[in-house]
């Protein structure tokens, strides 16, 4: 549910993106029979079974406090169950780093009135909405965005948990102006609207042809990597531009 001011959305949650990482088992070296991980107990050198498990938190060395389901409960968050919006903002001044797991919302039959409202609340004024959310036992804010017709979650990170300062200015090196130039220059000629139909993982269609083939009982070529050349910052950014160049000629 979506709660900002006495307005209340009922809504359904589910995650916005899919991962296409390649999947590995881990095989037994002489066999390759597939091995398991097990809960073991160290001191009763038994297997233990998921329901002889329970949550603990370990505030000094060695001891741990235990907590329930009960628990995580009855802890006094409104947004346990509902989305709670806190403030609209400029999108522009959210670093993307700040972005973690997307999600997408549908409204429930009852909810679409006041969630197609929401959604183009959001899109006249141009803002974004900051809200809190609990999920998998933690409380994390969250930005709701209206995008074509979609009403998309992504979860924030929370500035202690950002390990670089986003705050800090650009590096103090001296540049010559022919460098700047250049540099300018390559990223003139890089420069395009964000298609991200036109990038593909090339990683993961090369693993996937190494696996067939061996599947298929194939030799694997390896093509020989190129010896590394050492050029200076000009030399590597006119041997660039002249590549750029070229592939915008071609393209």
């Amino acid at each position: 549910m979506i709660s900002f001011g006495m307005v209340s959305i009922p809504i359904k949650l589910f995650t916005a993106t899919t991962s296409k990482d390649v999947a590995f088992n881990e095989l037994f070296k002489e066999d390759h029979s597939r091995l398991k991980r097990i809960r073991w107990h160290p001191v009763q050198q038994r297997e233990v079974g998921a329901d002889e498990v329970v949550k603990g938190y370990e505030y000094a060395k060695g001891q741990y406090v235990e907590l329930t389901d009960e628990d995580f409960e009855k802890l006094p968050v409104p947004s346990k169950h509902s989305i709670q919006i806190v403030a609209f903002v400029d999108e522009k001044e959210i670093d993307p780093v700040y972005f973690d797991q997307a999600y997408a919302l549908e409204p429930e039959e009852m909810g679409l009135k006041p969630f197609s409202l929401f959604m183009h609340a959001l899109s006249t004024k141009g803002l974004v909405a900051i809200g809190k959310i609990a999920i998998r036992k933690k409380e994390q804010l969250c930005v709701l965005r209206a995008v074509n017709g979609n009403l998309v979650m992504s979860t924030l990170y929370y500035p202690d948990e950002i390990r670089v300062d986003i705050g800090k200015g650009l590096p103090e090196v001296e540049l010559s102006e022919a460098e700047q130039k250049m540099a300018s220059a390559l990223v003139d000629l890089l420069t395009a609207s964000f298609d991200p139909e036109s990038y593909k993982d090339e990683y993961r269609e090369e693993l996937m042809k190494m696996i067939q083939a061996k599947v298929e009982g194939k030799e694997i070529v390896t093509a020989p990597e190129a010896a590394p050349q050492v050029m200076d910052l000009m030399e590597a950014l006119r041997a660039s531009l002249e590549q750029a160049e070229a592939a915008k000629k071609a393209g």
